[in-house]
Parts: C-alpha cells; structure tokens; sequence
C-alpha cells in the first residue's frame, strides 16, 4: 500500500514550527534568556501558547527572581496561562509580577507598565473595589508613563511623530481603564452613594482623552441608559458607530468582536434596531459560528418588527412580516449552533425559543423558505423601512 500524501501544514502550523525550532535552538545555545522571551512572544501570538509556556518558563528559570528581567517573564507567563485558561495561575505570576515592579515605573521591556495591574483587575475573584483598586494603579501607571513621554516629546531619540503616536497609545488604554471603572461602578458598585458621580468624572475624563475611539462612546451610553437618559444614549452610540462603520473590517479602528457585541445589545435597548441589525451582520461576516451574534440579529429584527407591527406603515402594512421571519431565520441559526456547541447560556437559548414561538404564533410554523440554512440574503430585508420612526 502506498504510504499516503500528508496533509500541507496551514500558515499558523508552519510559523508554531518555525517558532518551536528557534526555541529549541535558542535553548540548546544556552542564548541570553531577553531571546527566548523574544521566542515565547511570538510562540504565543501564531496561537501555541503551550509551546510558549514551556520556553517562557526556561527563561524564568535562568533569570531567577531577582534578575533584571524576572518582571517581564513573570508577566509574560501571566498571559500564557490565561490563553490556557488557567486562571489561577495566571494570577499568581501577575502578582509575583507586582512584587517585582509595584508601581509600573520599570521599563517595559523589564516587565514595566501598567499591563499587569489591568490583568489583575479583569482576573479579581472579588472584583467591585478590588478590580476598581487594581485599575487604579494600572491607570496611575499609565498616567506616569504619558507624563514621562510628554516632558520628552522634544528630548528622546524618537521623532515628534513616533512620540506623540506613543503618548496617544497610552491615552487610548489610559481612556479604556477609566471606561472599564465606570462599567464596575455600574455593576458591582451600583449601589454605592457615589456610583454616579464617579461614573461621570471617569467618562468625562476618558472623553478628554480619547474622542476619536468608539469603545469610549459606548461607555458614555451605557453610563446615560442607567441614567435613563436614553436620546443622550442614542447621540452617543450614533458617535461611536460613525467612528469605525466605514472602515474595512481589518482596519485597527474596528473596535474588537466581543466590543461589537455588547453596542448590538446597547442599540436594541435604546430602540435603535436597524443601526443593531447592521452591526449584527458584520459580526456574522467575521464569524458565522457566533451564537451572541446570530441571536442580536434575530433579536433586532424581532423588535423591529415589533415597532412596524404597532405602528404600521405606509404602502406595506404586513412590512412586520417580512422581517419577522427574517427574524425566525437568524433564531433558527442561533439555536442550530447553540445545540451544536452545547452552548452554555441557557438564558439565551430559553429567550431566543421564547421569541421564536412568539413569531410561530403570529406567521405559523416556519417550512420551506424559513428553514433556509442560507440567511445571508436576508440581512438586507430592511433596507426599506421607514427610519423617520426612530
């Protein structure tokens, strides 16, 4: 029998491969440990993070923890693990990480910064004032590192551009800190008399810094829904959609998938569903085996069609129809892969069933058209409503 034809290796495998074997290589020379961090870097971002594990911790190991480079390999191997999904010690090597640089004013490559903090803060089993008192000194950091950059703006070997493009950097993540305080205040510290005015001092302040990035619009809107202050809601995710909607999908101004997620949920709760059901469409563009995504977009258009359904239209009057069994179909998607995958938000599932007998109700069962796995030409079945409603 002949032996058979291996299968061809797809580009993430050959760079694991290319990383693994400059590992290997890096080791057996016993090269300067500042290299195999280099290695486990770039083990960790083509996805093999075990891999990455293994060299980083060689590196940890010639270091020690006294050595100059220990709060970066610390902070590192924090990072591997939680793409490893363990928590746990992930959290640990934050905080030995902590211990080696306490208030983030190493230098970065040493394992400086504010980065750890923000890790720490996200990873809180208590969170409330514990993630908010992490965020803290992650945001103190970061406010360091921008005063340091701008007293040398004029100084430093970089040019004014590559400058003032660092100092920006660290305002956008100074911007995104202050944003995820606001978003404890609003959760787990709700009830705290000063909940409010720190959420408004916070978006206030990531406004100054930040403008130009949707993901602090967002916040801005979540803070006025709770406030019940639902048109300035709307001005503010109408800002933060014309920031990035006409870019491509791989421009860096996109903001990330699960960001993307949470403003389709932001945009049905103020009433903005058509605006939601386009973003929803993006997100299933990008990827199709999303439940959250297909789910949104099931959602939007049954509260759409819930709008046409009361207030009626002109020229069409069954106009809710149409985009009810879209509706259905995008449910009818949601709920294949939410089966499929064993997905764990029964809440969702319940909900999207609920939605779905509520449609069956009204139009019947779905057969034929309705039970098209193809949903993709649907997605512009509301080009034509009226949005004057809005």
């Amino acid at each position: 029998m002949a032996p058979t034809k291996p299968k061809k290796k797809s580009t993430k495998d050959k760079a694991k491969d290319r990383f693994r074997s400059k590992a290997a290589a890096a080791q057996s020379s016993n090269v300067n440990p500042r290299e195999l961090l280099v290695q486990a870097v770039g083990m960790l971002e083509v996805g093999d993070a075990e891999g990455a594990a293994k060299v980083a911790r060689t590196a940890y190991d010639h270091i020690g923890d006294n050595g100059r480079q220990a709060g970066a390999a610390l902070s590192l191997l924090g990072q591997i693990h939680v793409e490893l999904g363990e928590v746990d010690s992930a959290r640990q090597f934050f905080l030995s990480a902590v211990k080696v640089d306490e208030d983030g004013s190493l230098p970065e490559d040493l394992g400086g910064g504010a980065e750890k903090f923000l890790w720490l803060a996200q990873l809180s089993e208590e969170g409330g004032q514990d993630s908010v008192g992490w965020f803290e000194r992650g945001a103190a950091a970061l406010r360091a590192q921008i005063q340091t950059l701008t007293d040398a703006l004029e100084s430093r070997p970089l040019t004014r551009d590559e400058q003032e493009a660092a100092i920006n950097e660290k305002r956008r993540k100074l911007a995104d800190t202050l944003c995820a305080v606001a978003e404890v205040y609003m959760t787990d510290l709700s009830w705290e008399d000063d909940a409010e005015s720190r959420c408004e001092a916070l978006i206030t302040e990531a406004i100054m810094l930040a403008p130009e990035q949707p993901d602090t619009w967002q916040t801005v809107a979540n803070v006025r829904i709770s406030q019940s202050r639902t048109e300035e809601a709307k001005e503010a995710l109408k800002r933060s959609l014309g920031l990035w909607t006409d870019l491509p999908p791989e421009d860096p101004g996109v903001p990330a998938f699960p960001s993307r997620v949470s403003l389709v949920r932001l945009l049905i709760e103020v009433g903005l569903e058509e605006q939601a059901i386009e973003v929803a469409g993006r997100l299933v563009d990008e990827d199709d085996l999303s439940v959250e995504a297909w789910y949104l977009g099931g959602y939007g258009k049954y509260m759409l069609g819930q709008k046409l359904k009361e207030v009626g239209q002109t020229g069409d009057a069954d106009k809710w129809k149409s985009v009810w069994r879209s509706s259905r179909k995008w449910l009818i998607q949601c709920m294949r892969i939410f089966e499929a995958e064993e997905y764990e938000d029964e809440r969702l599932g319940e909900h999207a069933r609920e939605l779905m007998g509520v449609i069956r109700d009204e139009l019947g069962e779905a057969f034929g058209d309705d039970l098209d796995e193809d949903v993709w030409e649907d997605t512009d079945d509301e080009d034509d409503v009226d949005t004057d409603m809005q």
